[in-house]
Parts: C-alpha cells; sequence; structure tokens
C-alpha cells in the first residue's frame, strides 16, 4: 500500500541574520505532513502501466535469473553470460547475445524487457557534465548525472521519485517523495548513462547522491549496487562506490552490518542542531549527535574514511563563527570535508557565498585542523544540482547547452 504523498511546504520565516543582528533575513522552514523517513512504499508495475507483462530483467537477482533458467529448462550458467552481455558488452536486444541458443533467445525476449525507461530530456554542459531526465513507466521522473573529469567517469544515481527529507535549499524535496525506485530503475540509470560514454570508455565511480534518501530505499540500492560492483555486473570496486545519507542511524547500521564496504557521505549542511533542524526538518527527531555517533561505528566498522558533505549557503551557513563550530565537532575524526557552493535553484531564496566568504571559511577550517575539500561545481549552465532539471525544464525535451570538450 503506498504512504501518503509527502508534502513539503515552504514557510517565510523573517528572523535576524546571523552575522549581523540588525539586519533581518528571509528564511524558509519546512511543515512536514507525514512522519519521516518514508522508507517502503512498494513497487509500481511497469508491465502495468505500460500494457507489457514481460518483467523487468534488471530487478531479478543473479541468483534469481539462475532459477528463472532451470524453471525454464535452462542450465544455470547462462545467468552469468546474460548479466555480462547486458552490463559489460551494452547489449538490451535479446538476440544479438550471440553465445546464448535461439530458444533460450526467445524465451528471454517473451519474458523480459532489458529496459522500461525512456530519456525524456537530455541536456549536456560545456564542462563535459551530462544529465538524463528518466520517465518511468507511471510517470514518473529522474534525473541522473554523468561527470567527465580526466580520466574518471563519474555518475550520481538516483534513489526515489523525489525526497522525504525535505531539506530546504533542495529542488529534489521541493515535492515531496512519490515512491521508491526498484532495484531495475536503479540500474537502468548506470546503463544510460554508461551508454553516453566512448566504446572505449568505462565507468569509475558511483555515487549515490542524485534525488531521493539512499538509506530509506536501501534494500534496492544495495541490490543495484550488488550487480554494479560483481565482475559480470559494472565491475566497480566498492572503494570507488558512495552512498549519501541525511544521516539515518539505524540505517547506516544496517550498511555497517551489509559487509561491503562502501563508502558513506553524510550530509551534515549545519554545524548545531539549531541551524540543521531549520536546514534539514529531519535532524529535528534525530540530531547530530546521534547521526555523528552512527557515523563514527560505521568507520570502526567498515574502516573506510568517513566523508561529510556541507552546501555553503551565503549568509545562513558560511560565517567563520560556523566554521569554527564545524571545526570542533570534526578534527578529531578520521574524515574529509567536501564543501559544496550552493548551486542556485530558482524559486528558492539561497544563494552562493561571495569567494572571499568562501576563502574565509576555508581559512578557518584549515586552521581548526580539518581536512577538507572545497568540490568545484560542475554543470552550472545545465541545472545540474538535484531535482533542478524535472523540475525548471520547459517544452523542450533534448537540449544542448556548450561543447563538450
Amino acid at each position: 500500500m503506498l504512504p501518503s504523498r509527502l508534502i513539503v511546504e515552504l514557510v517565510r520565516d523573517h528572523r535576524p541574520d546571523r552575522q549581523n543582528t540588525q539586519r533581518f533575513s528571509t528564511f524558509y522552514t519546512c511543515q512536514l505532513t507525514v512522519n519521516l523517513p518514508v522508507i517502503d512504499s512498494g513497487n509500481p508495475s511497469a508491465a502495468a502501466s505500460s500494457g507489457d507483462n514481460r518483467r523487468h530483467l534488471l530487478d531479478l537477482s543473479q541468483e534469481d535469473l539462475k532459477q528463472w533458467l532451470i524453471d525454464h529448462g535452462q542450465p544455470g550458467f547462462r545467468a552469468k553470460q546474460i548479466i555480462h552481455w547486458v552490463f559489460q558488452r551494452r547489449v538490451s536486444d535479446f538476440q544479438e547475445m550471440s553465445d546464448l541458443p535461439k530458444t533460450l533467445r526467445s524465451q528471454l525476449a517473451e519474458s523480459f524487457r532489458v529496459f522500461v525507461t525512456v530519456q525524456s530530456a537530455v541536456v549536456q554542459s560545456s564542462d563535459g557534465t551530462d544529465k538524463v531526465l528518466v520517465g518511468l513507466p507511471d510517470g514518473g521522473e529522474v534525473e541522473c548525472v554523468l561527470l567527465r573529469d580526466g580520466s574518471r567517469r563519474s555518475i550520481c544515481v538516483s534513489s526515489q521519485v523525489g525526497c522525504a527529507m525535505g531539506c530546504v535549499f533542495c529542488a529534489s524535496g521541493l515535492d515531496g517523495v512519490d515512491r521508491n525506485l526498484t532495484t531495475g530503475e536503479i540500474l537502468e540509470q548506470m546503463l544510460l548513462l554508461q551508454a553516453r560514454l566512448q566504446d572505449t570508455e568505462r565507468l569509475s565511480h558511483i555515487v549515490m547522491m542524485g534525488m531521493g534518501e539512499p538509506l530509506a530505499n536501501l534494500d534496492r540500492v544495495l541490490g543495484a549496487l550488488n550487480v554494479a560492483r560483481s565482475e559480470d555486473g559494472l565491475g566497480i570496486s566498492p572503494r570507488r562506490i558512495t552512498i549519501s545519507t541525511v544521516g539515518l542511524p539505524p540505517a547506516i547500521d544496517r550498511l555497517a552490518n551489509n559487509g561491503t564496504p562502501y563508502n558513506l557521505a553524510v550530509s551534515l549542511h549545519a554545524p548545531n542542531d539549531q541551524l540543521r533542524s531549520e536546514l534539514v526538518p529531519v535532524n529535528q527527531k534525530i540530531g547530530i549527535d546521534k547521526v555523528l555517533d552512527a557515523a563514527d561505528r560505521y568507520f570502526e566498522k567498515s574502516g573506510r574514511r568517513l566523508t561529510f558533505e556541507y552546501v555553503l549557503l551565503g549568509g545562513v551557513n558560511d560565517s567563520t563563527d560556523q566554521g569554527r563550530q564545524l571545526a570542533k565537532l570534526l578534527r578529531h575524526r578520521t574524515v574529509l570535508l567536501n564543501v559544496i557552493p550552493y548551486n542556485p535553484v530558482e524559486g528558492l531564496p539561497y544563494v552562493t557565498p561571495s569567494k572571499a566568504s568562501i576563502a574565509e571559511f576555508r581559512q578557518v577550517l584549515e586552521t581548526g585542523g580539518v581536512n577538507v575539500k572545497f568540490r568545484q561545481r560542475k554543470g552550472d549552465d545545465i541545472d545540474a544540482a538535484c531535482g533542478q532539471l524535472r523540475r525548471n525544464r520547459g517544452a523542450t525535451t533534448n537540449q544542448t547547452l556548450g561543447s563538450r570538450t
């Protein structure tokens, strides 16, 4: 049964500016109509939405596919071959899988589809960033991004249609959350982005940092990543896979006990509970201390250095005093602080900090003993921040901005 749709209502709240108590700024807080987070919203039937009764091949694990083959009089080892064709050789037509018997190819074509989504829009940035708006069988849309940086070919993948976390500066959560993505829909984003590479190029890194909260859809996210890291799948090491979260302690503990040491990135965005609860409303029910404790447990279990994400909002969380508070929280932890100057979203009041403010914030952190990196913004000319393309695209469904270098 589908839960009630989460509605995030932005409410104007005038309060003193933190850097100048004589001046007032307009902040936006969130009112949430259902409890957070949404963990399970069921899976829509792709067949029911499209009139096609075939199953989505990518929703099957290798063991599930192996069992299907055995049940249909075929040897189980064919599962490995099929997965190899789809992920390594980038083939979606069963008839092109030449090392499979013709009878099996016909059986597969009658029973399964490899792709159930469509590319609703594609935009390309002059900096080598590609963003794809993916249309789902039930009419929903999600975004995924391909980033080119030297020899790296990184992808940012969505886990939900919308987001229930309600971060007030993020476009993904402005319309609430509709549902979780299926394992197959998550994998399709990876394949769609892989298809944008040259034959000689390979995906190198995966970041679960698109639309949605990955840990609120953990089982399906892990199912997709199991394929992505497998030898016959995309063959990407867990060391090159990052799962981002707003910080859900029980789910972080589950991830730690999963046994595969993925990189964990925790979206912090504020150095204290008062401000974080304004920017990240789910924090009201958790608190920074519990988030940090869960992250510490993940580090102890996995041995992987933690990353904390901090979106820098001009005049909101970028003061030198806030930098000192942040340094006090993180200086004794084995972490990388990843600071991202804000990518503005149309209709929201937040702005990118000035260069001077960014430089001062950085100096405070480095002086405070924090291992910090200021991330270069990508895709500014194509609405590359999460959820922007879905909200901002107009009648044009395929747009190219700039030339790819």
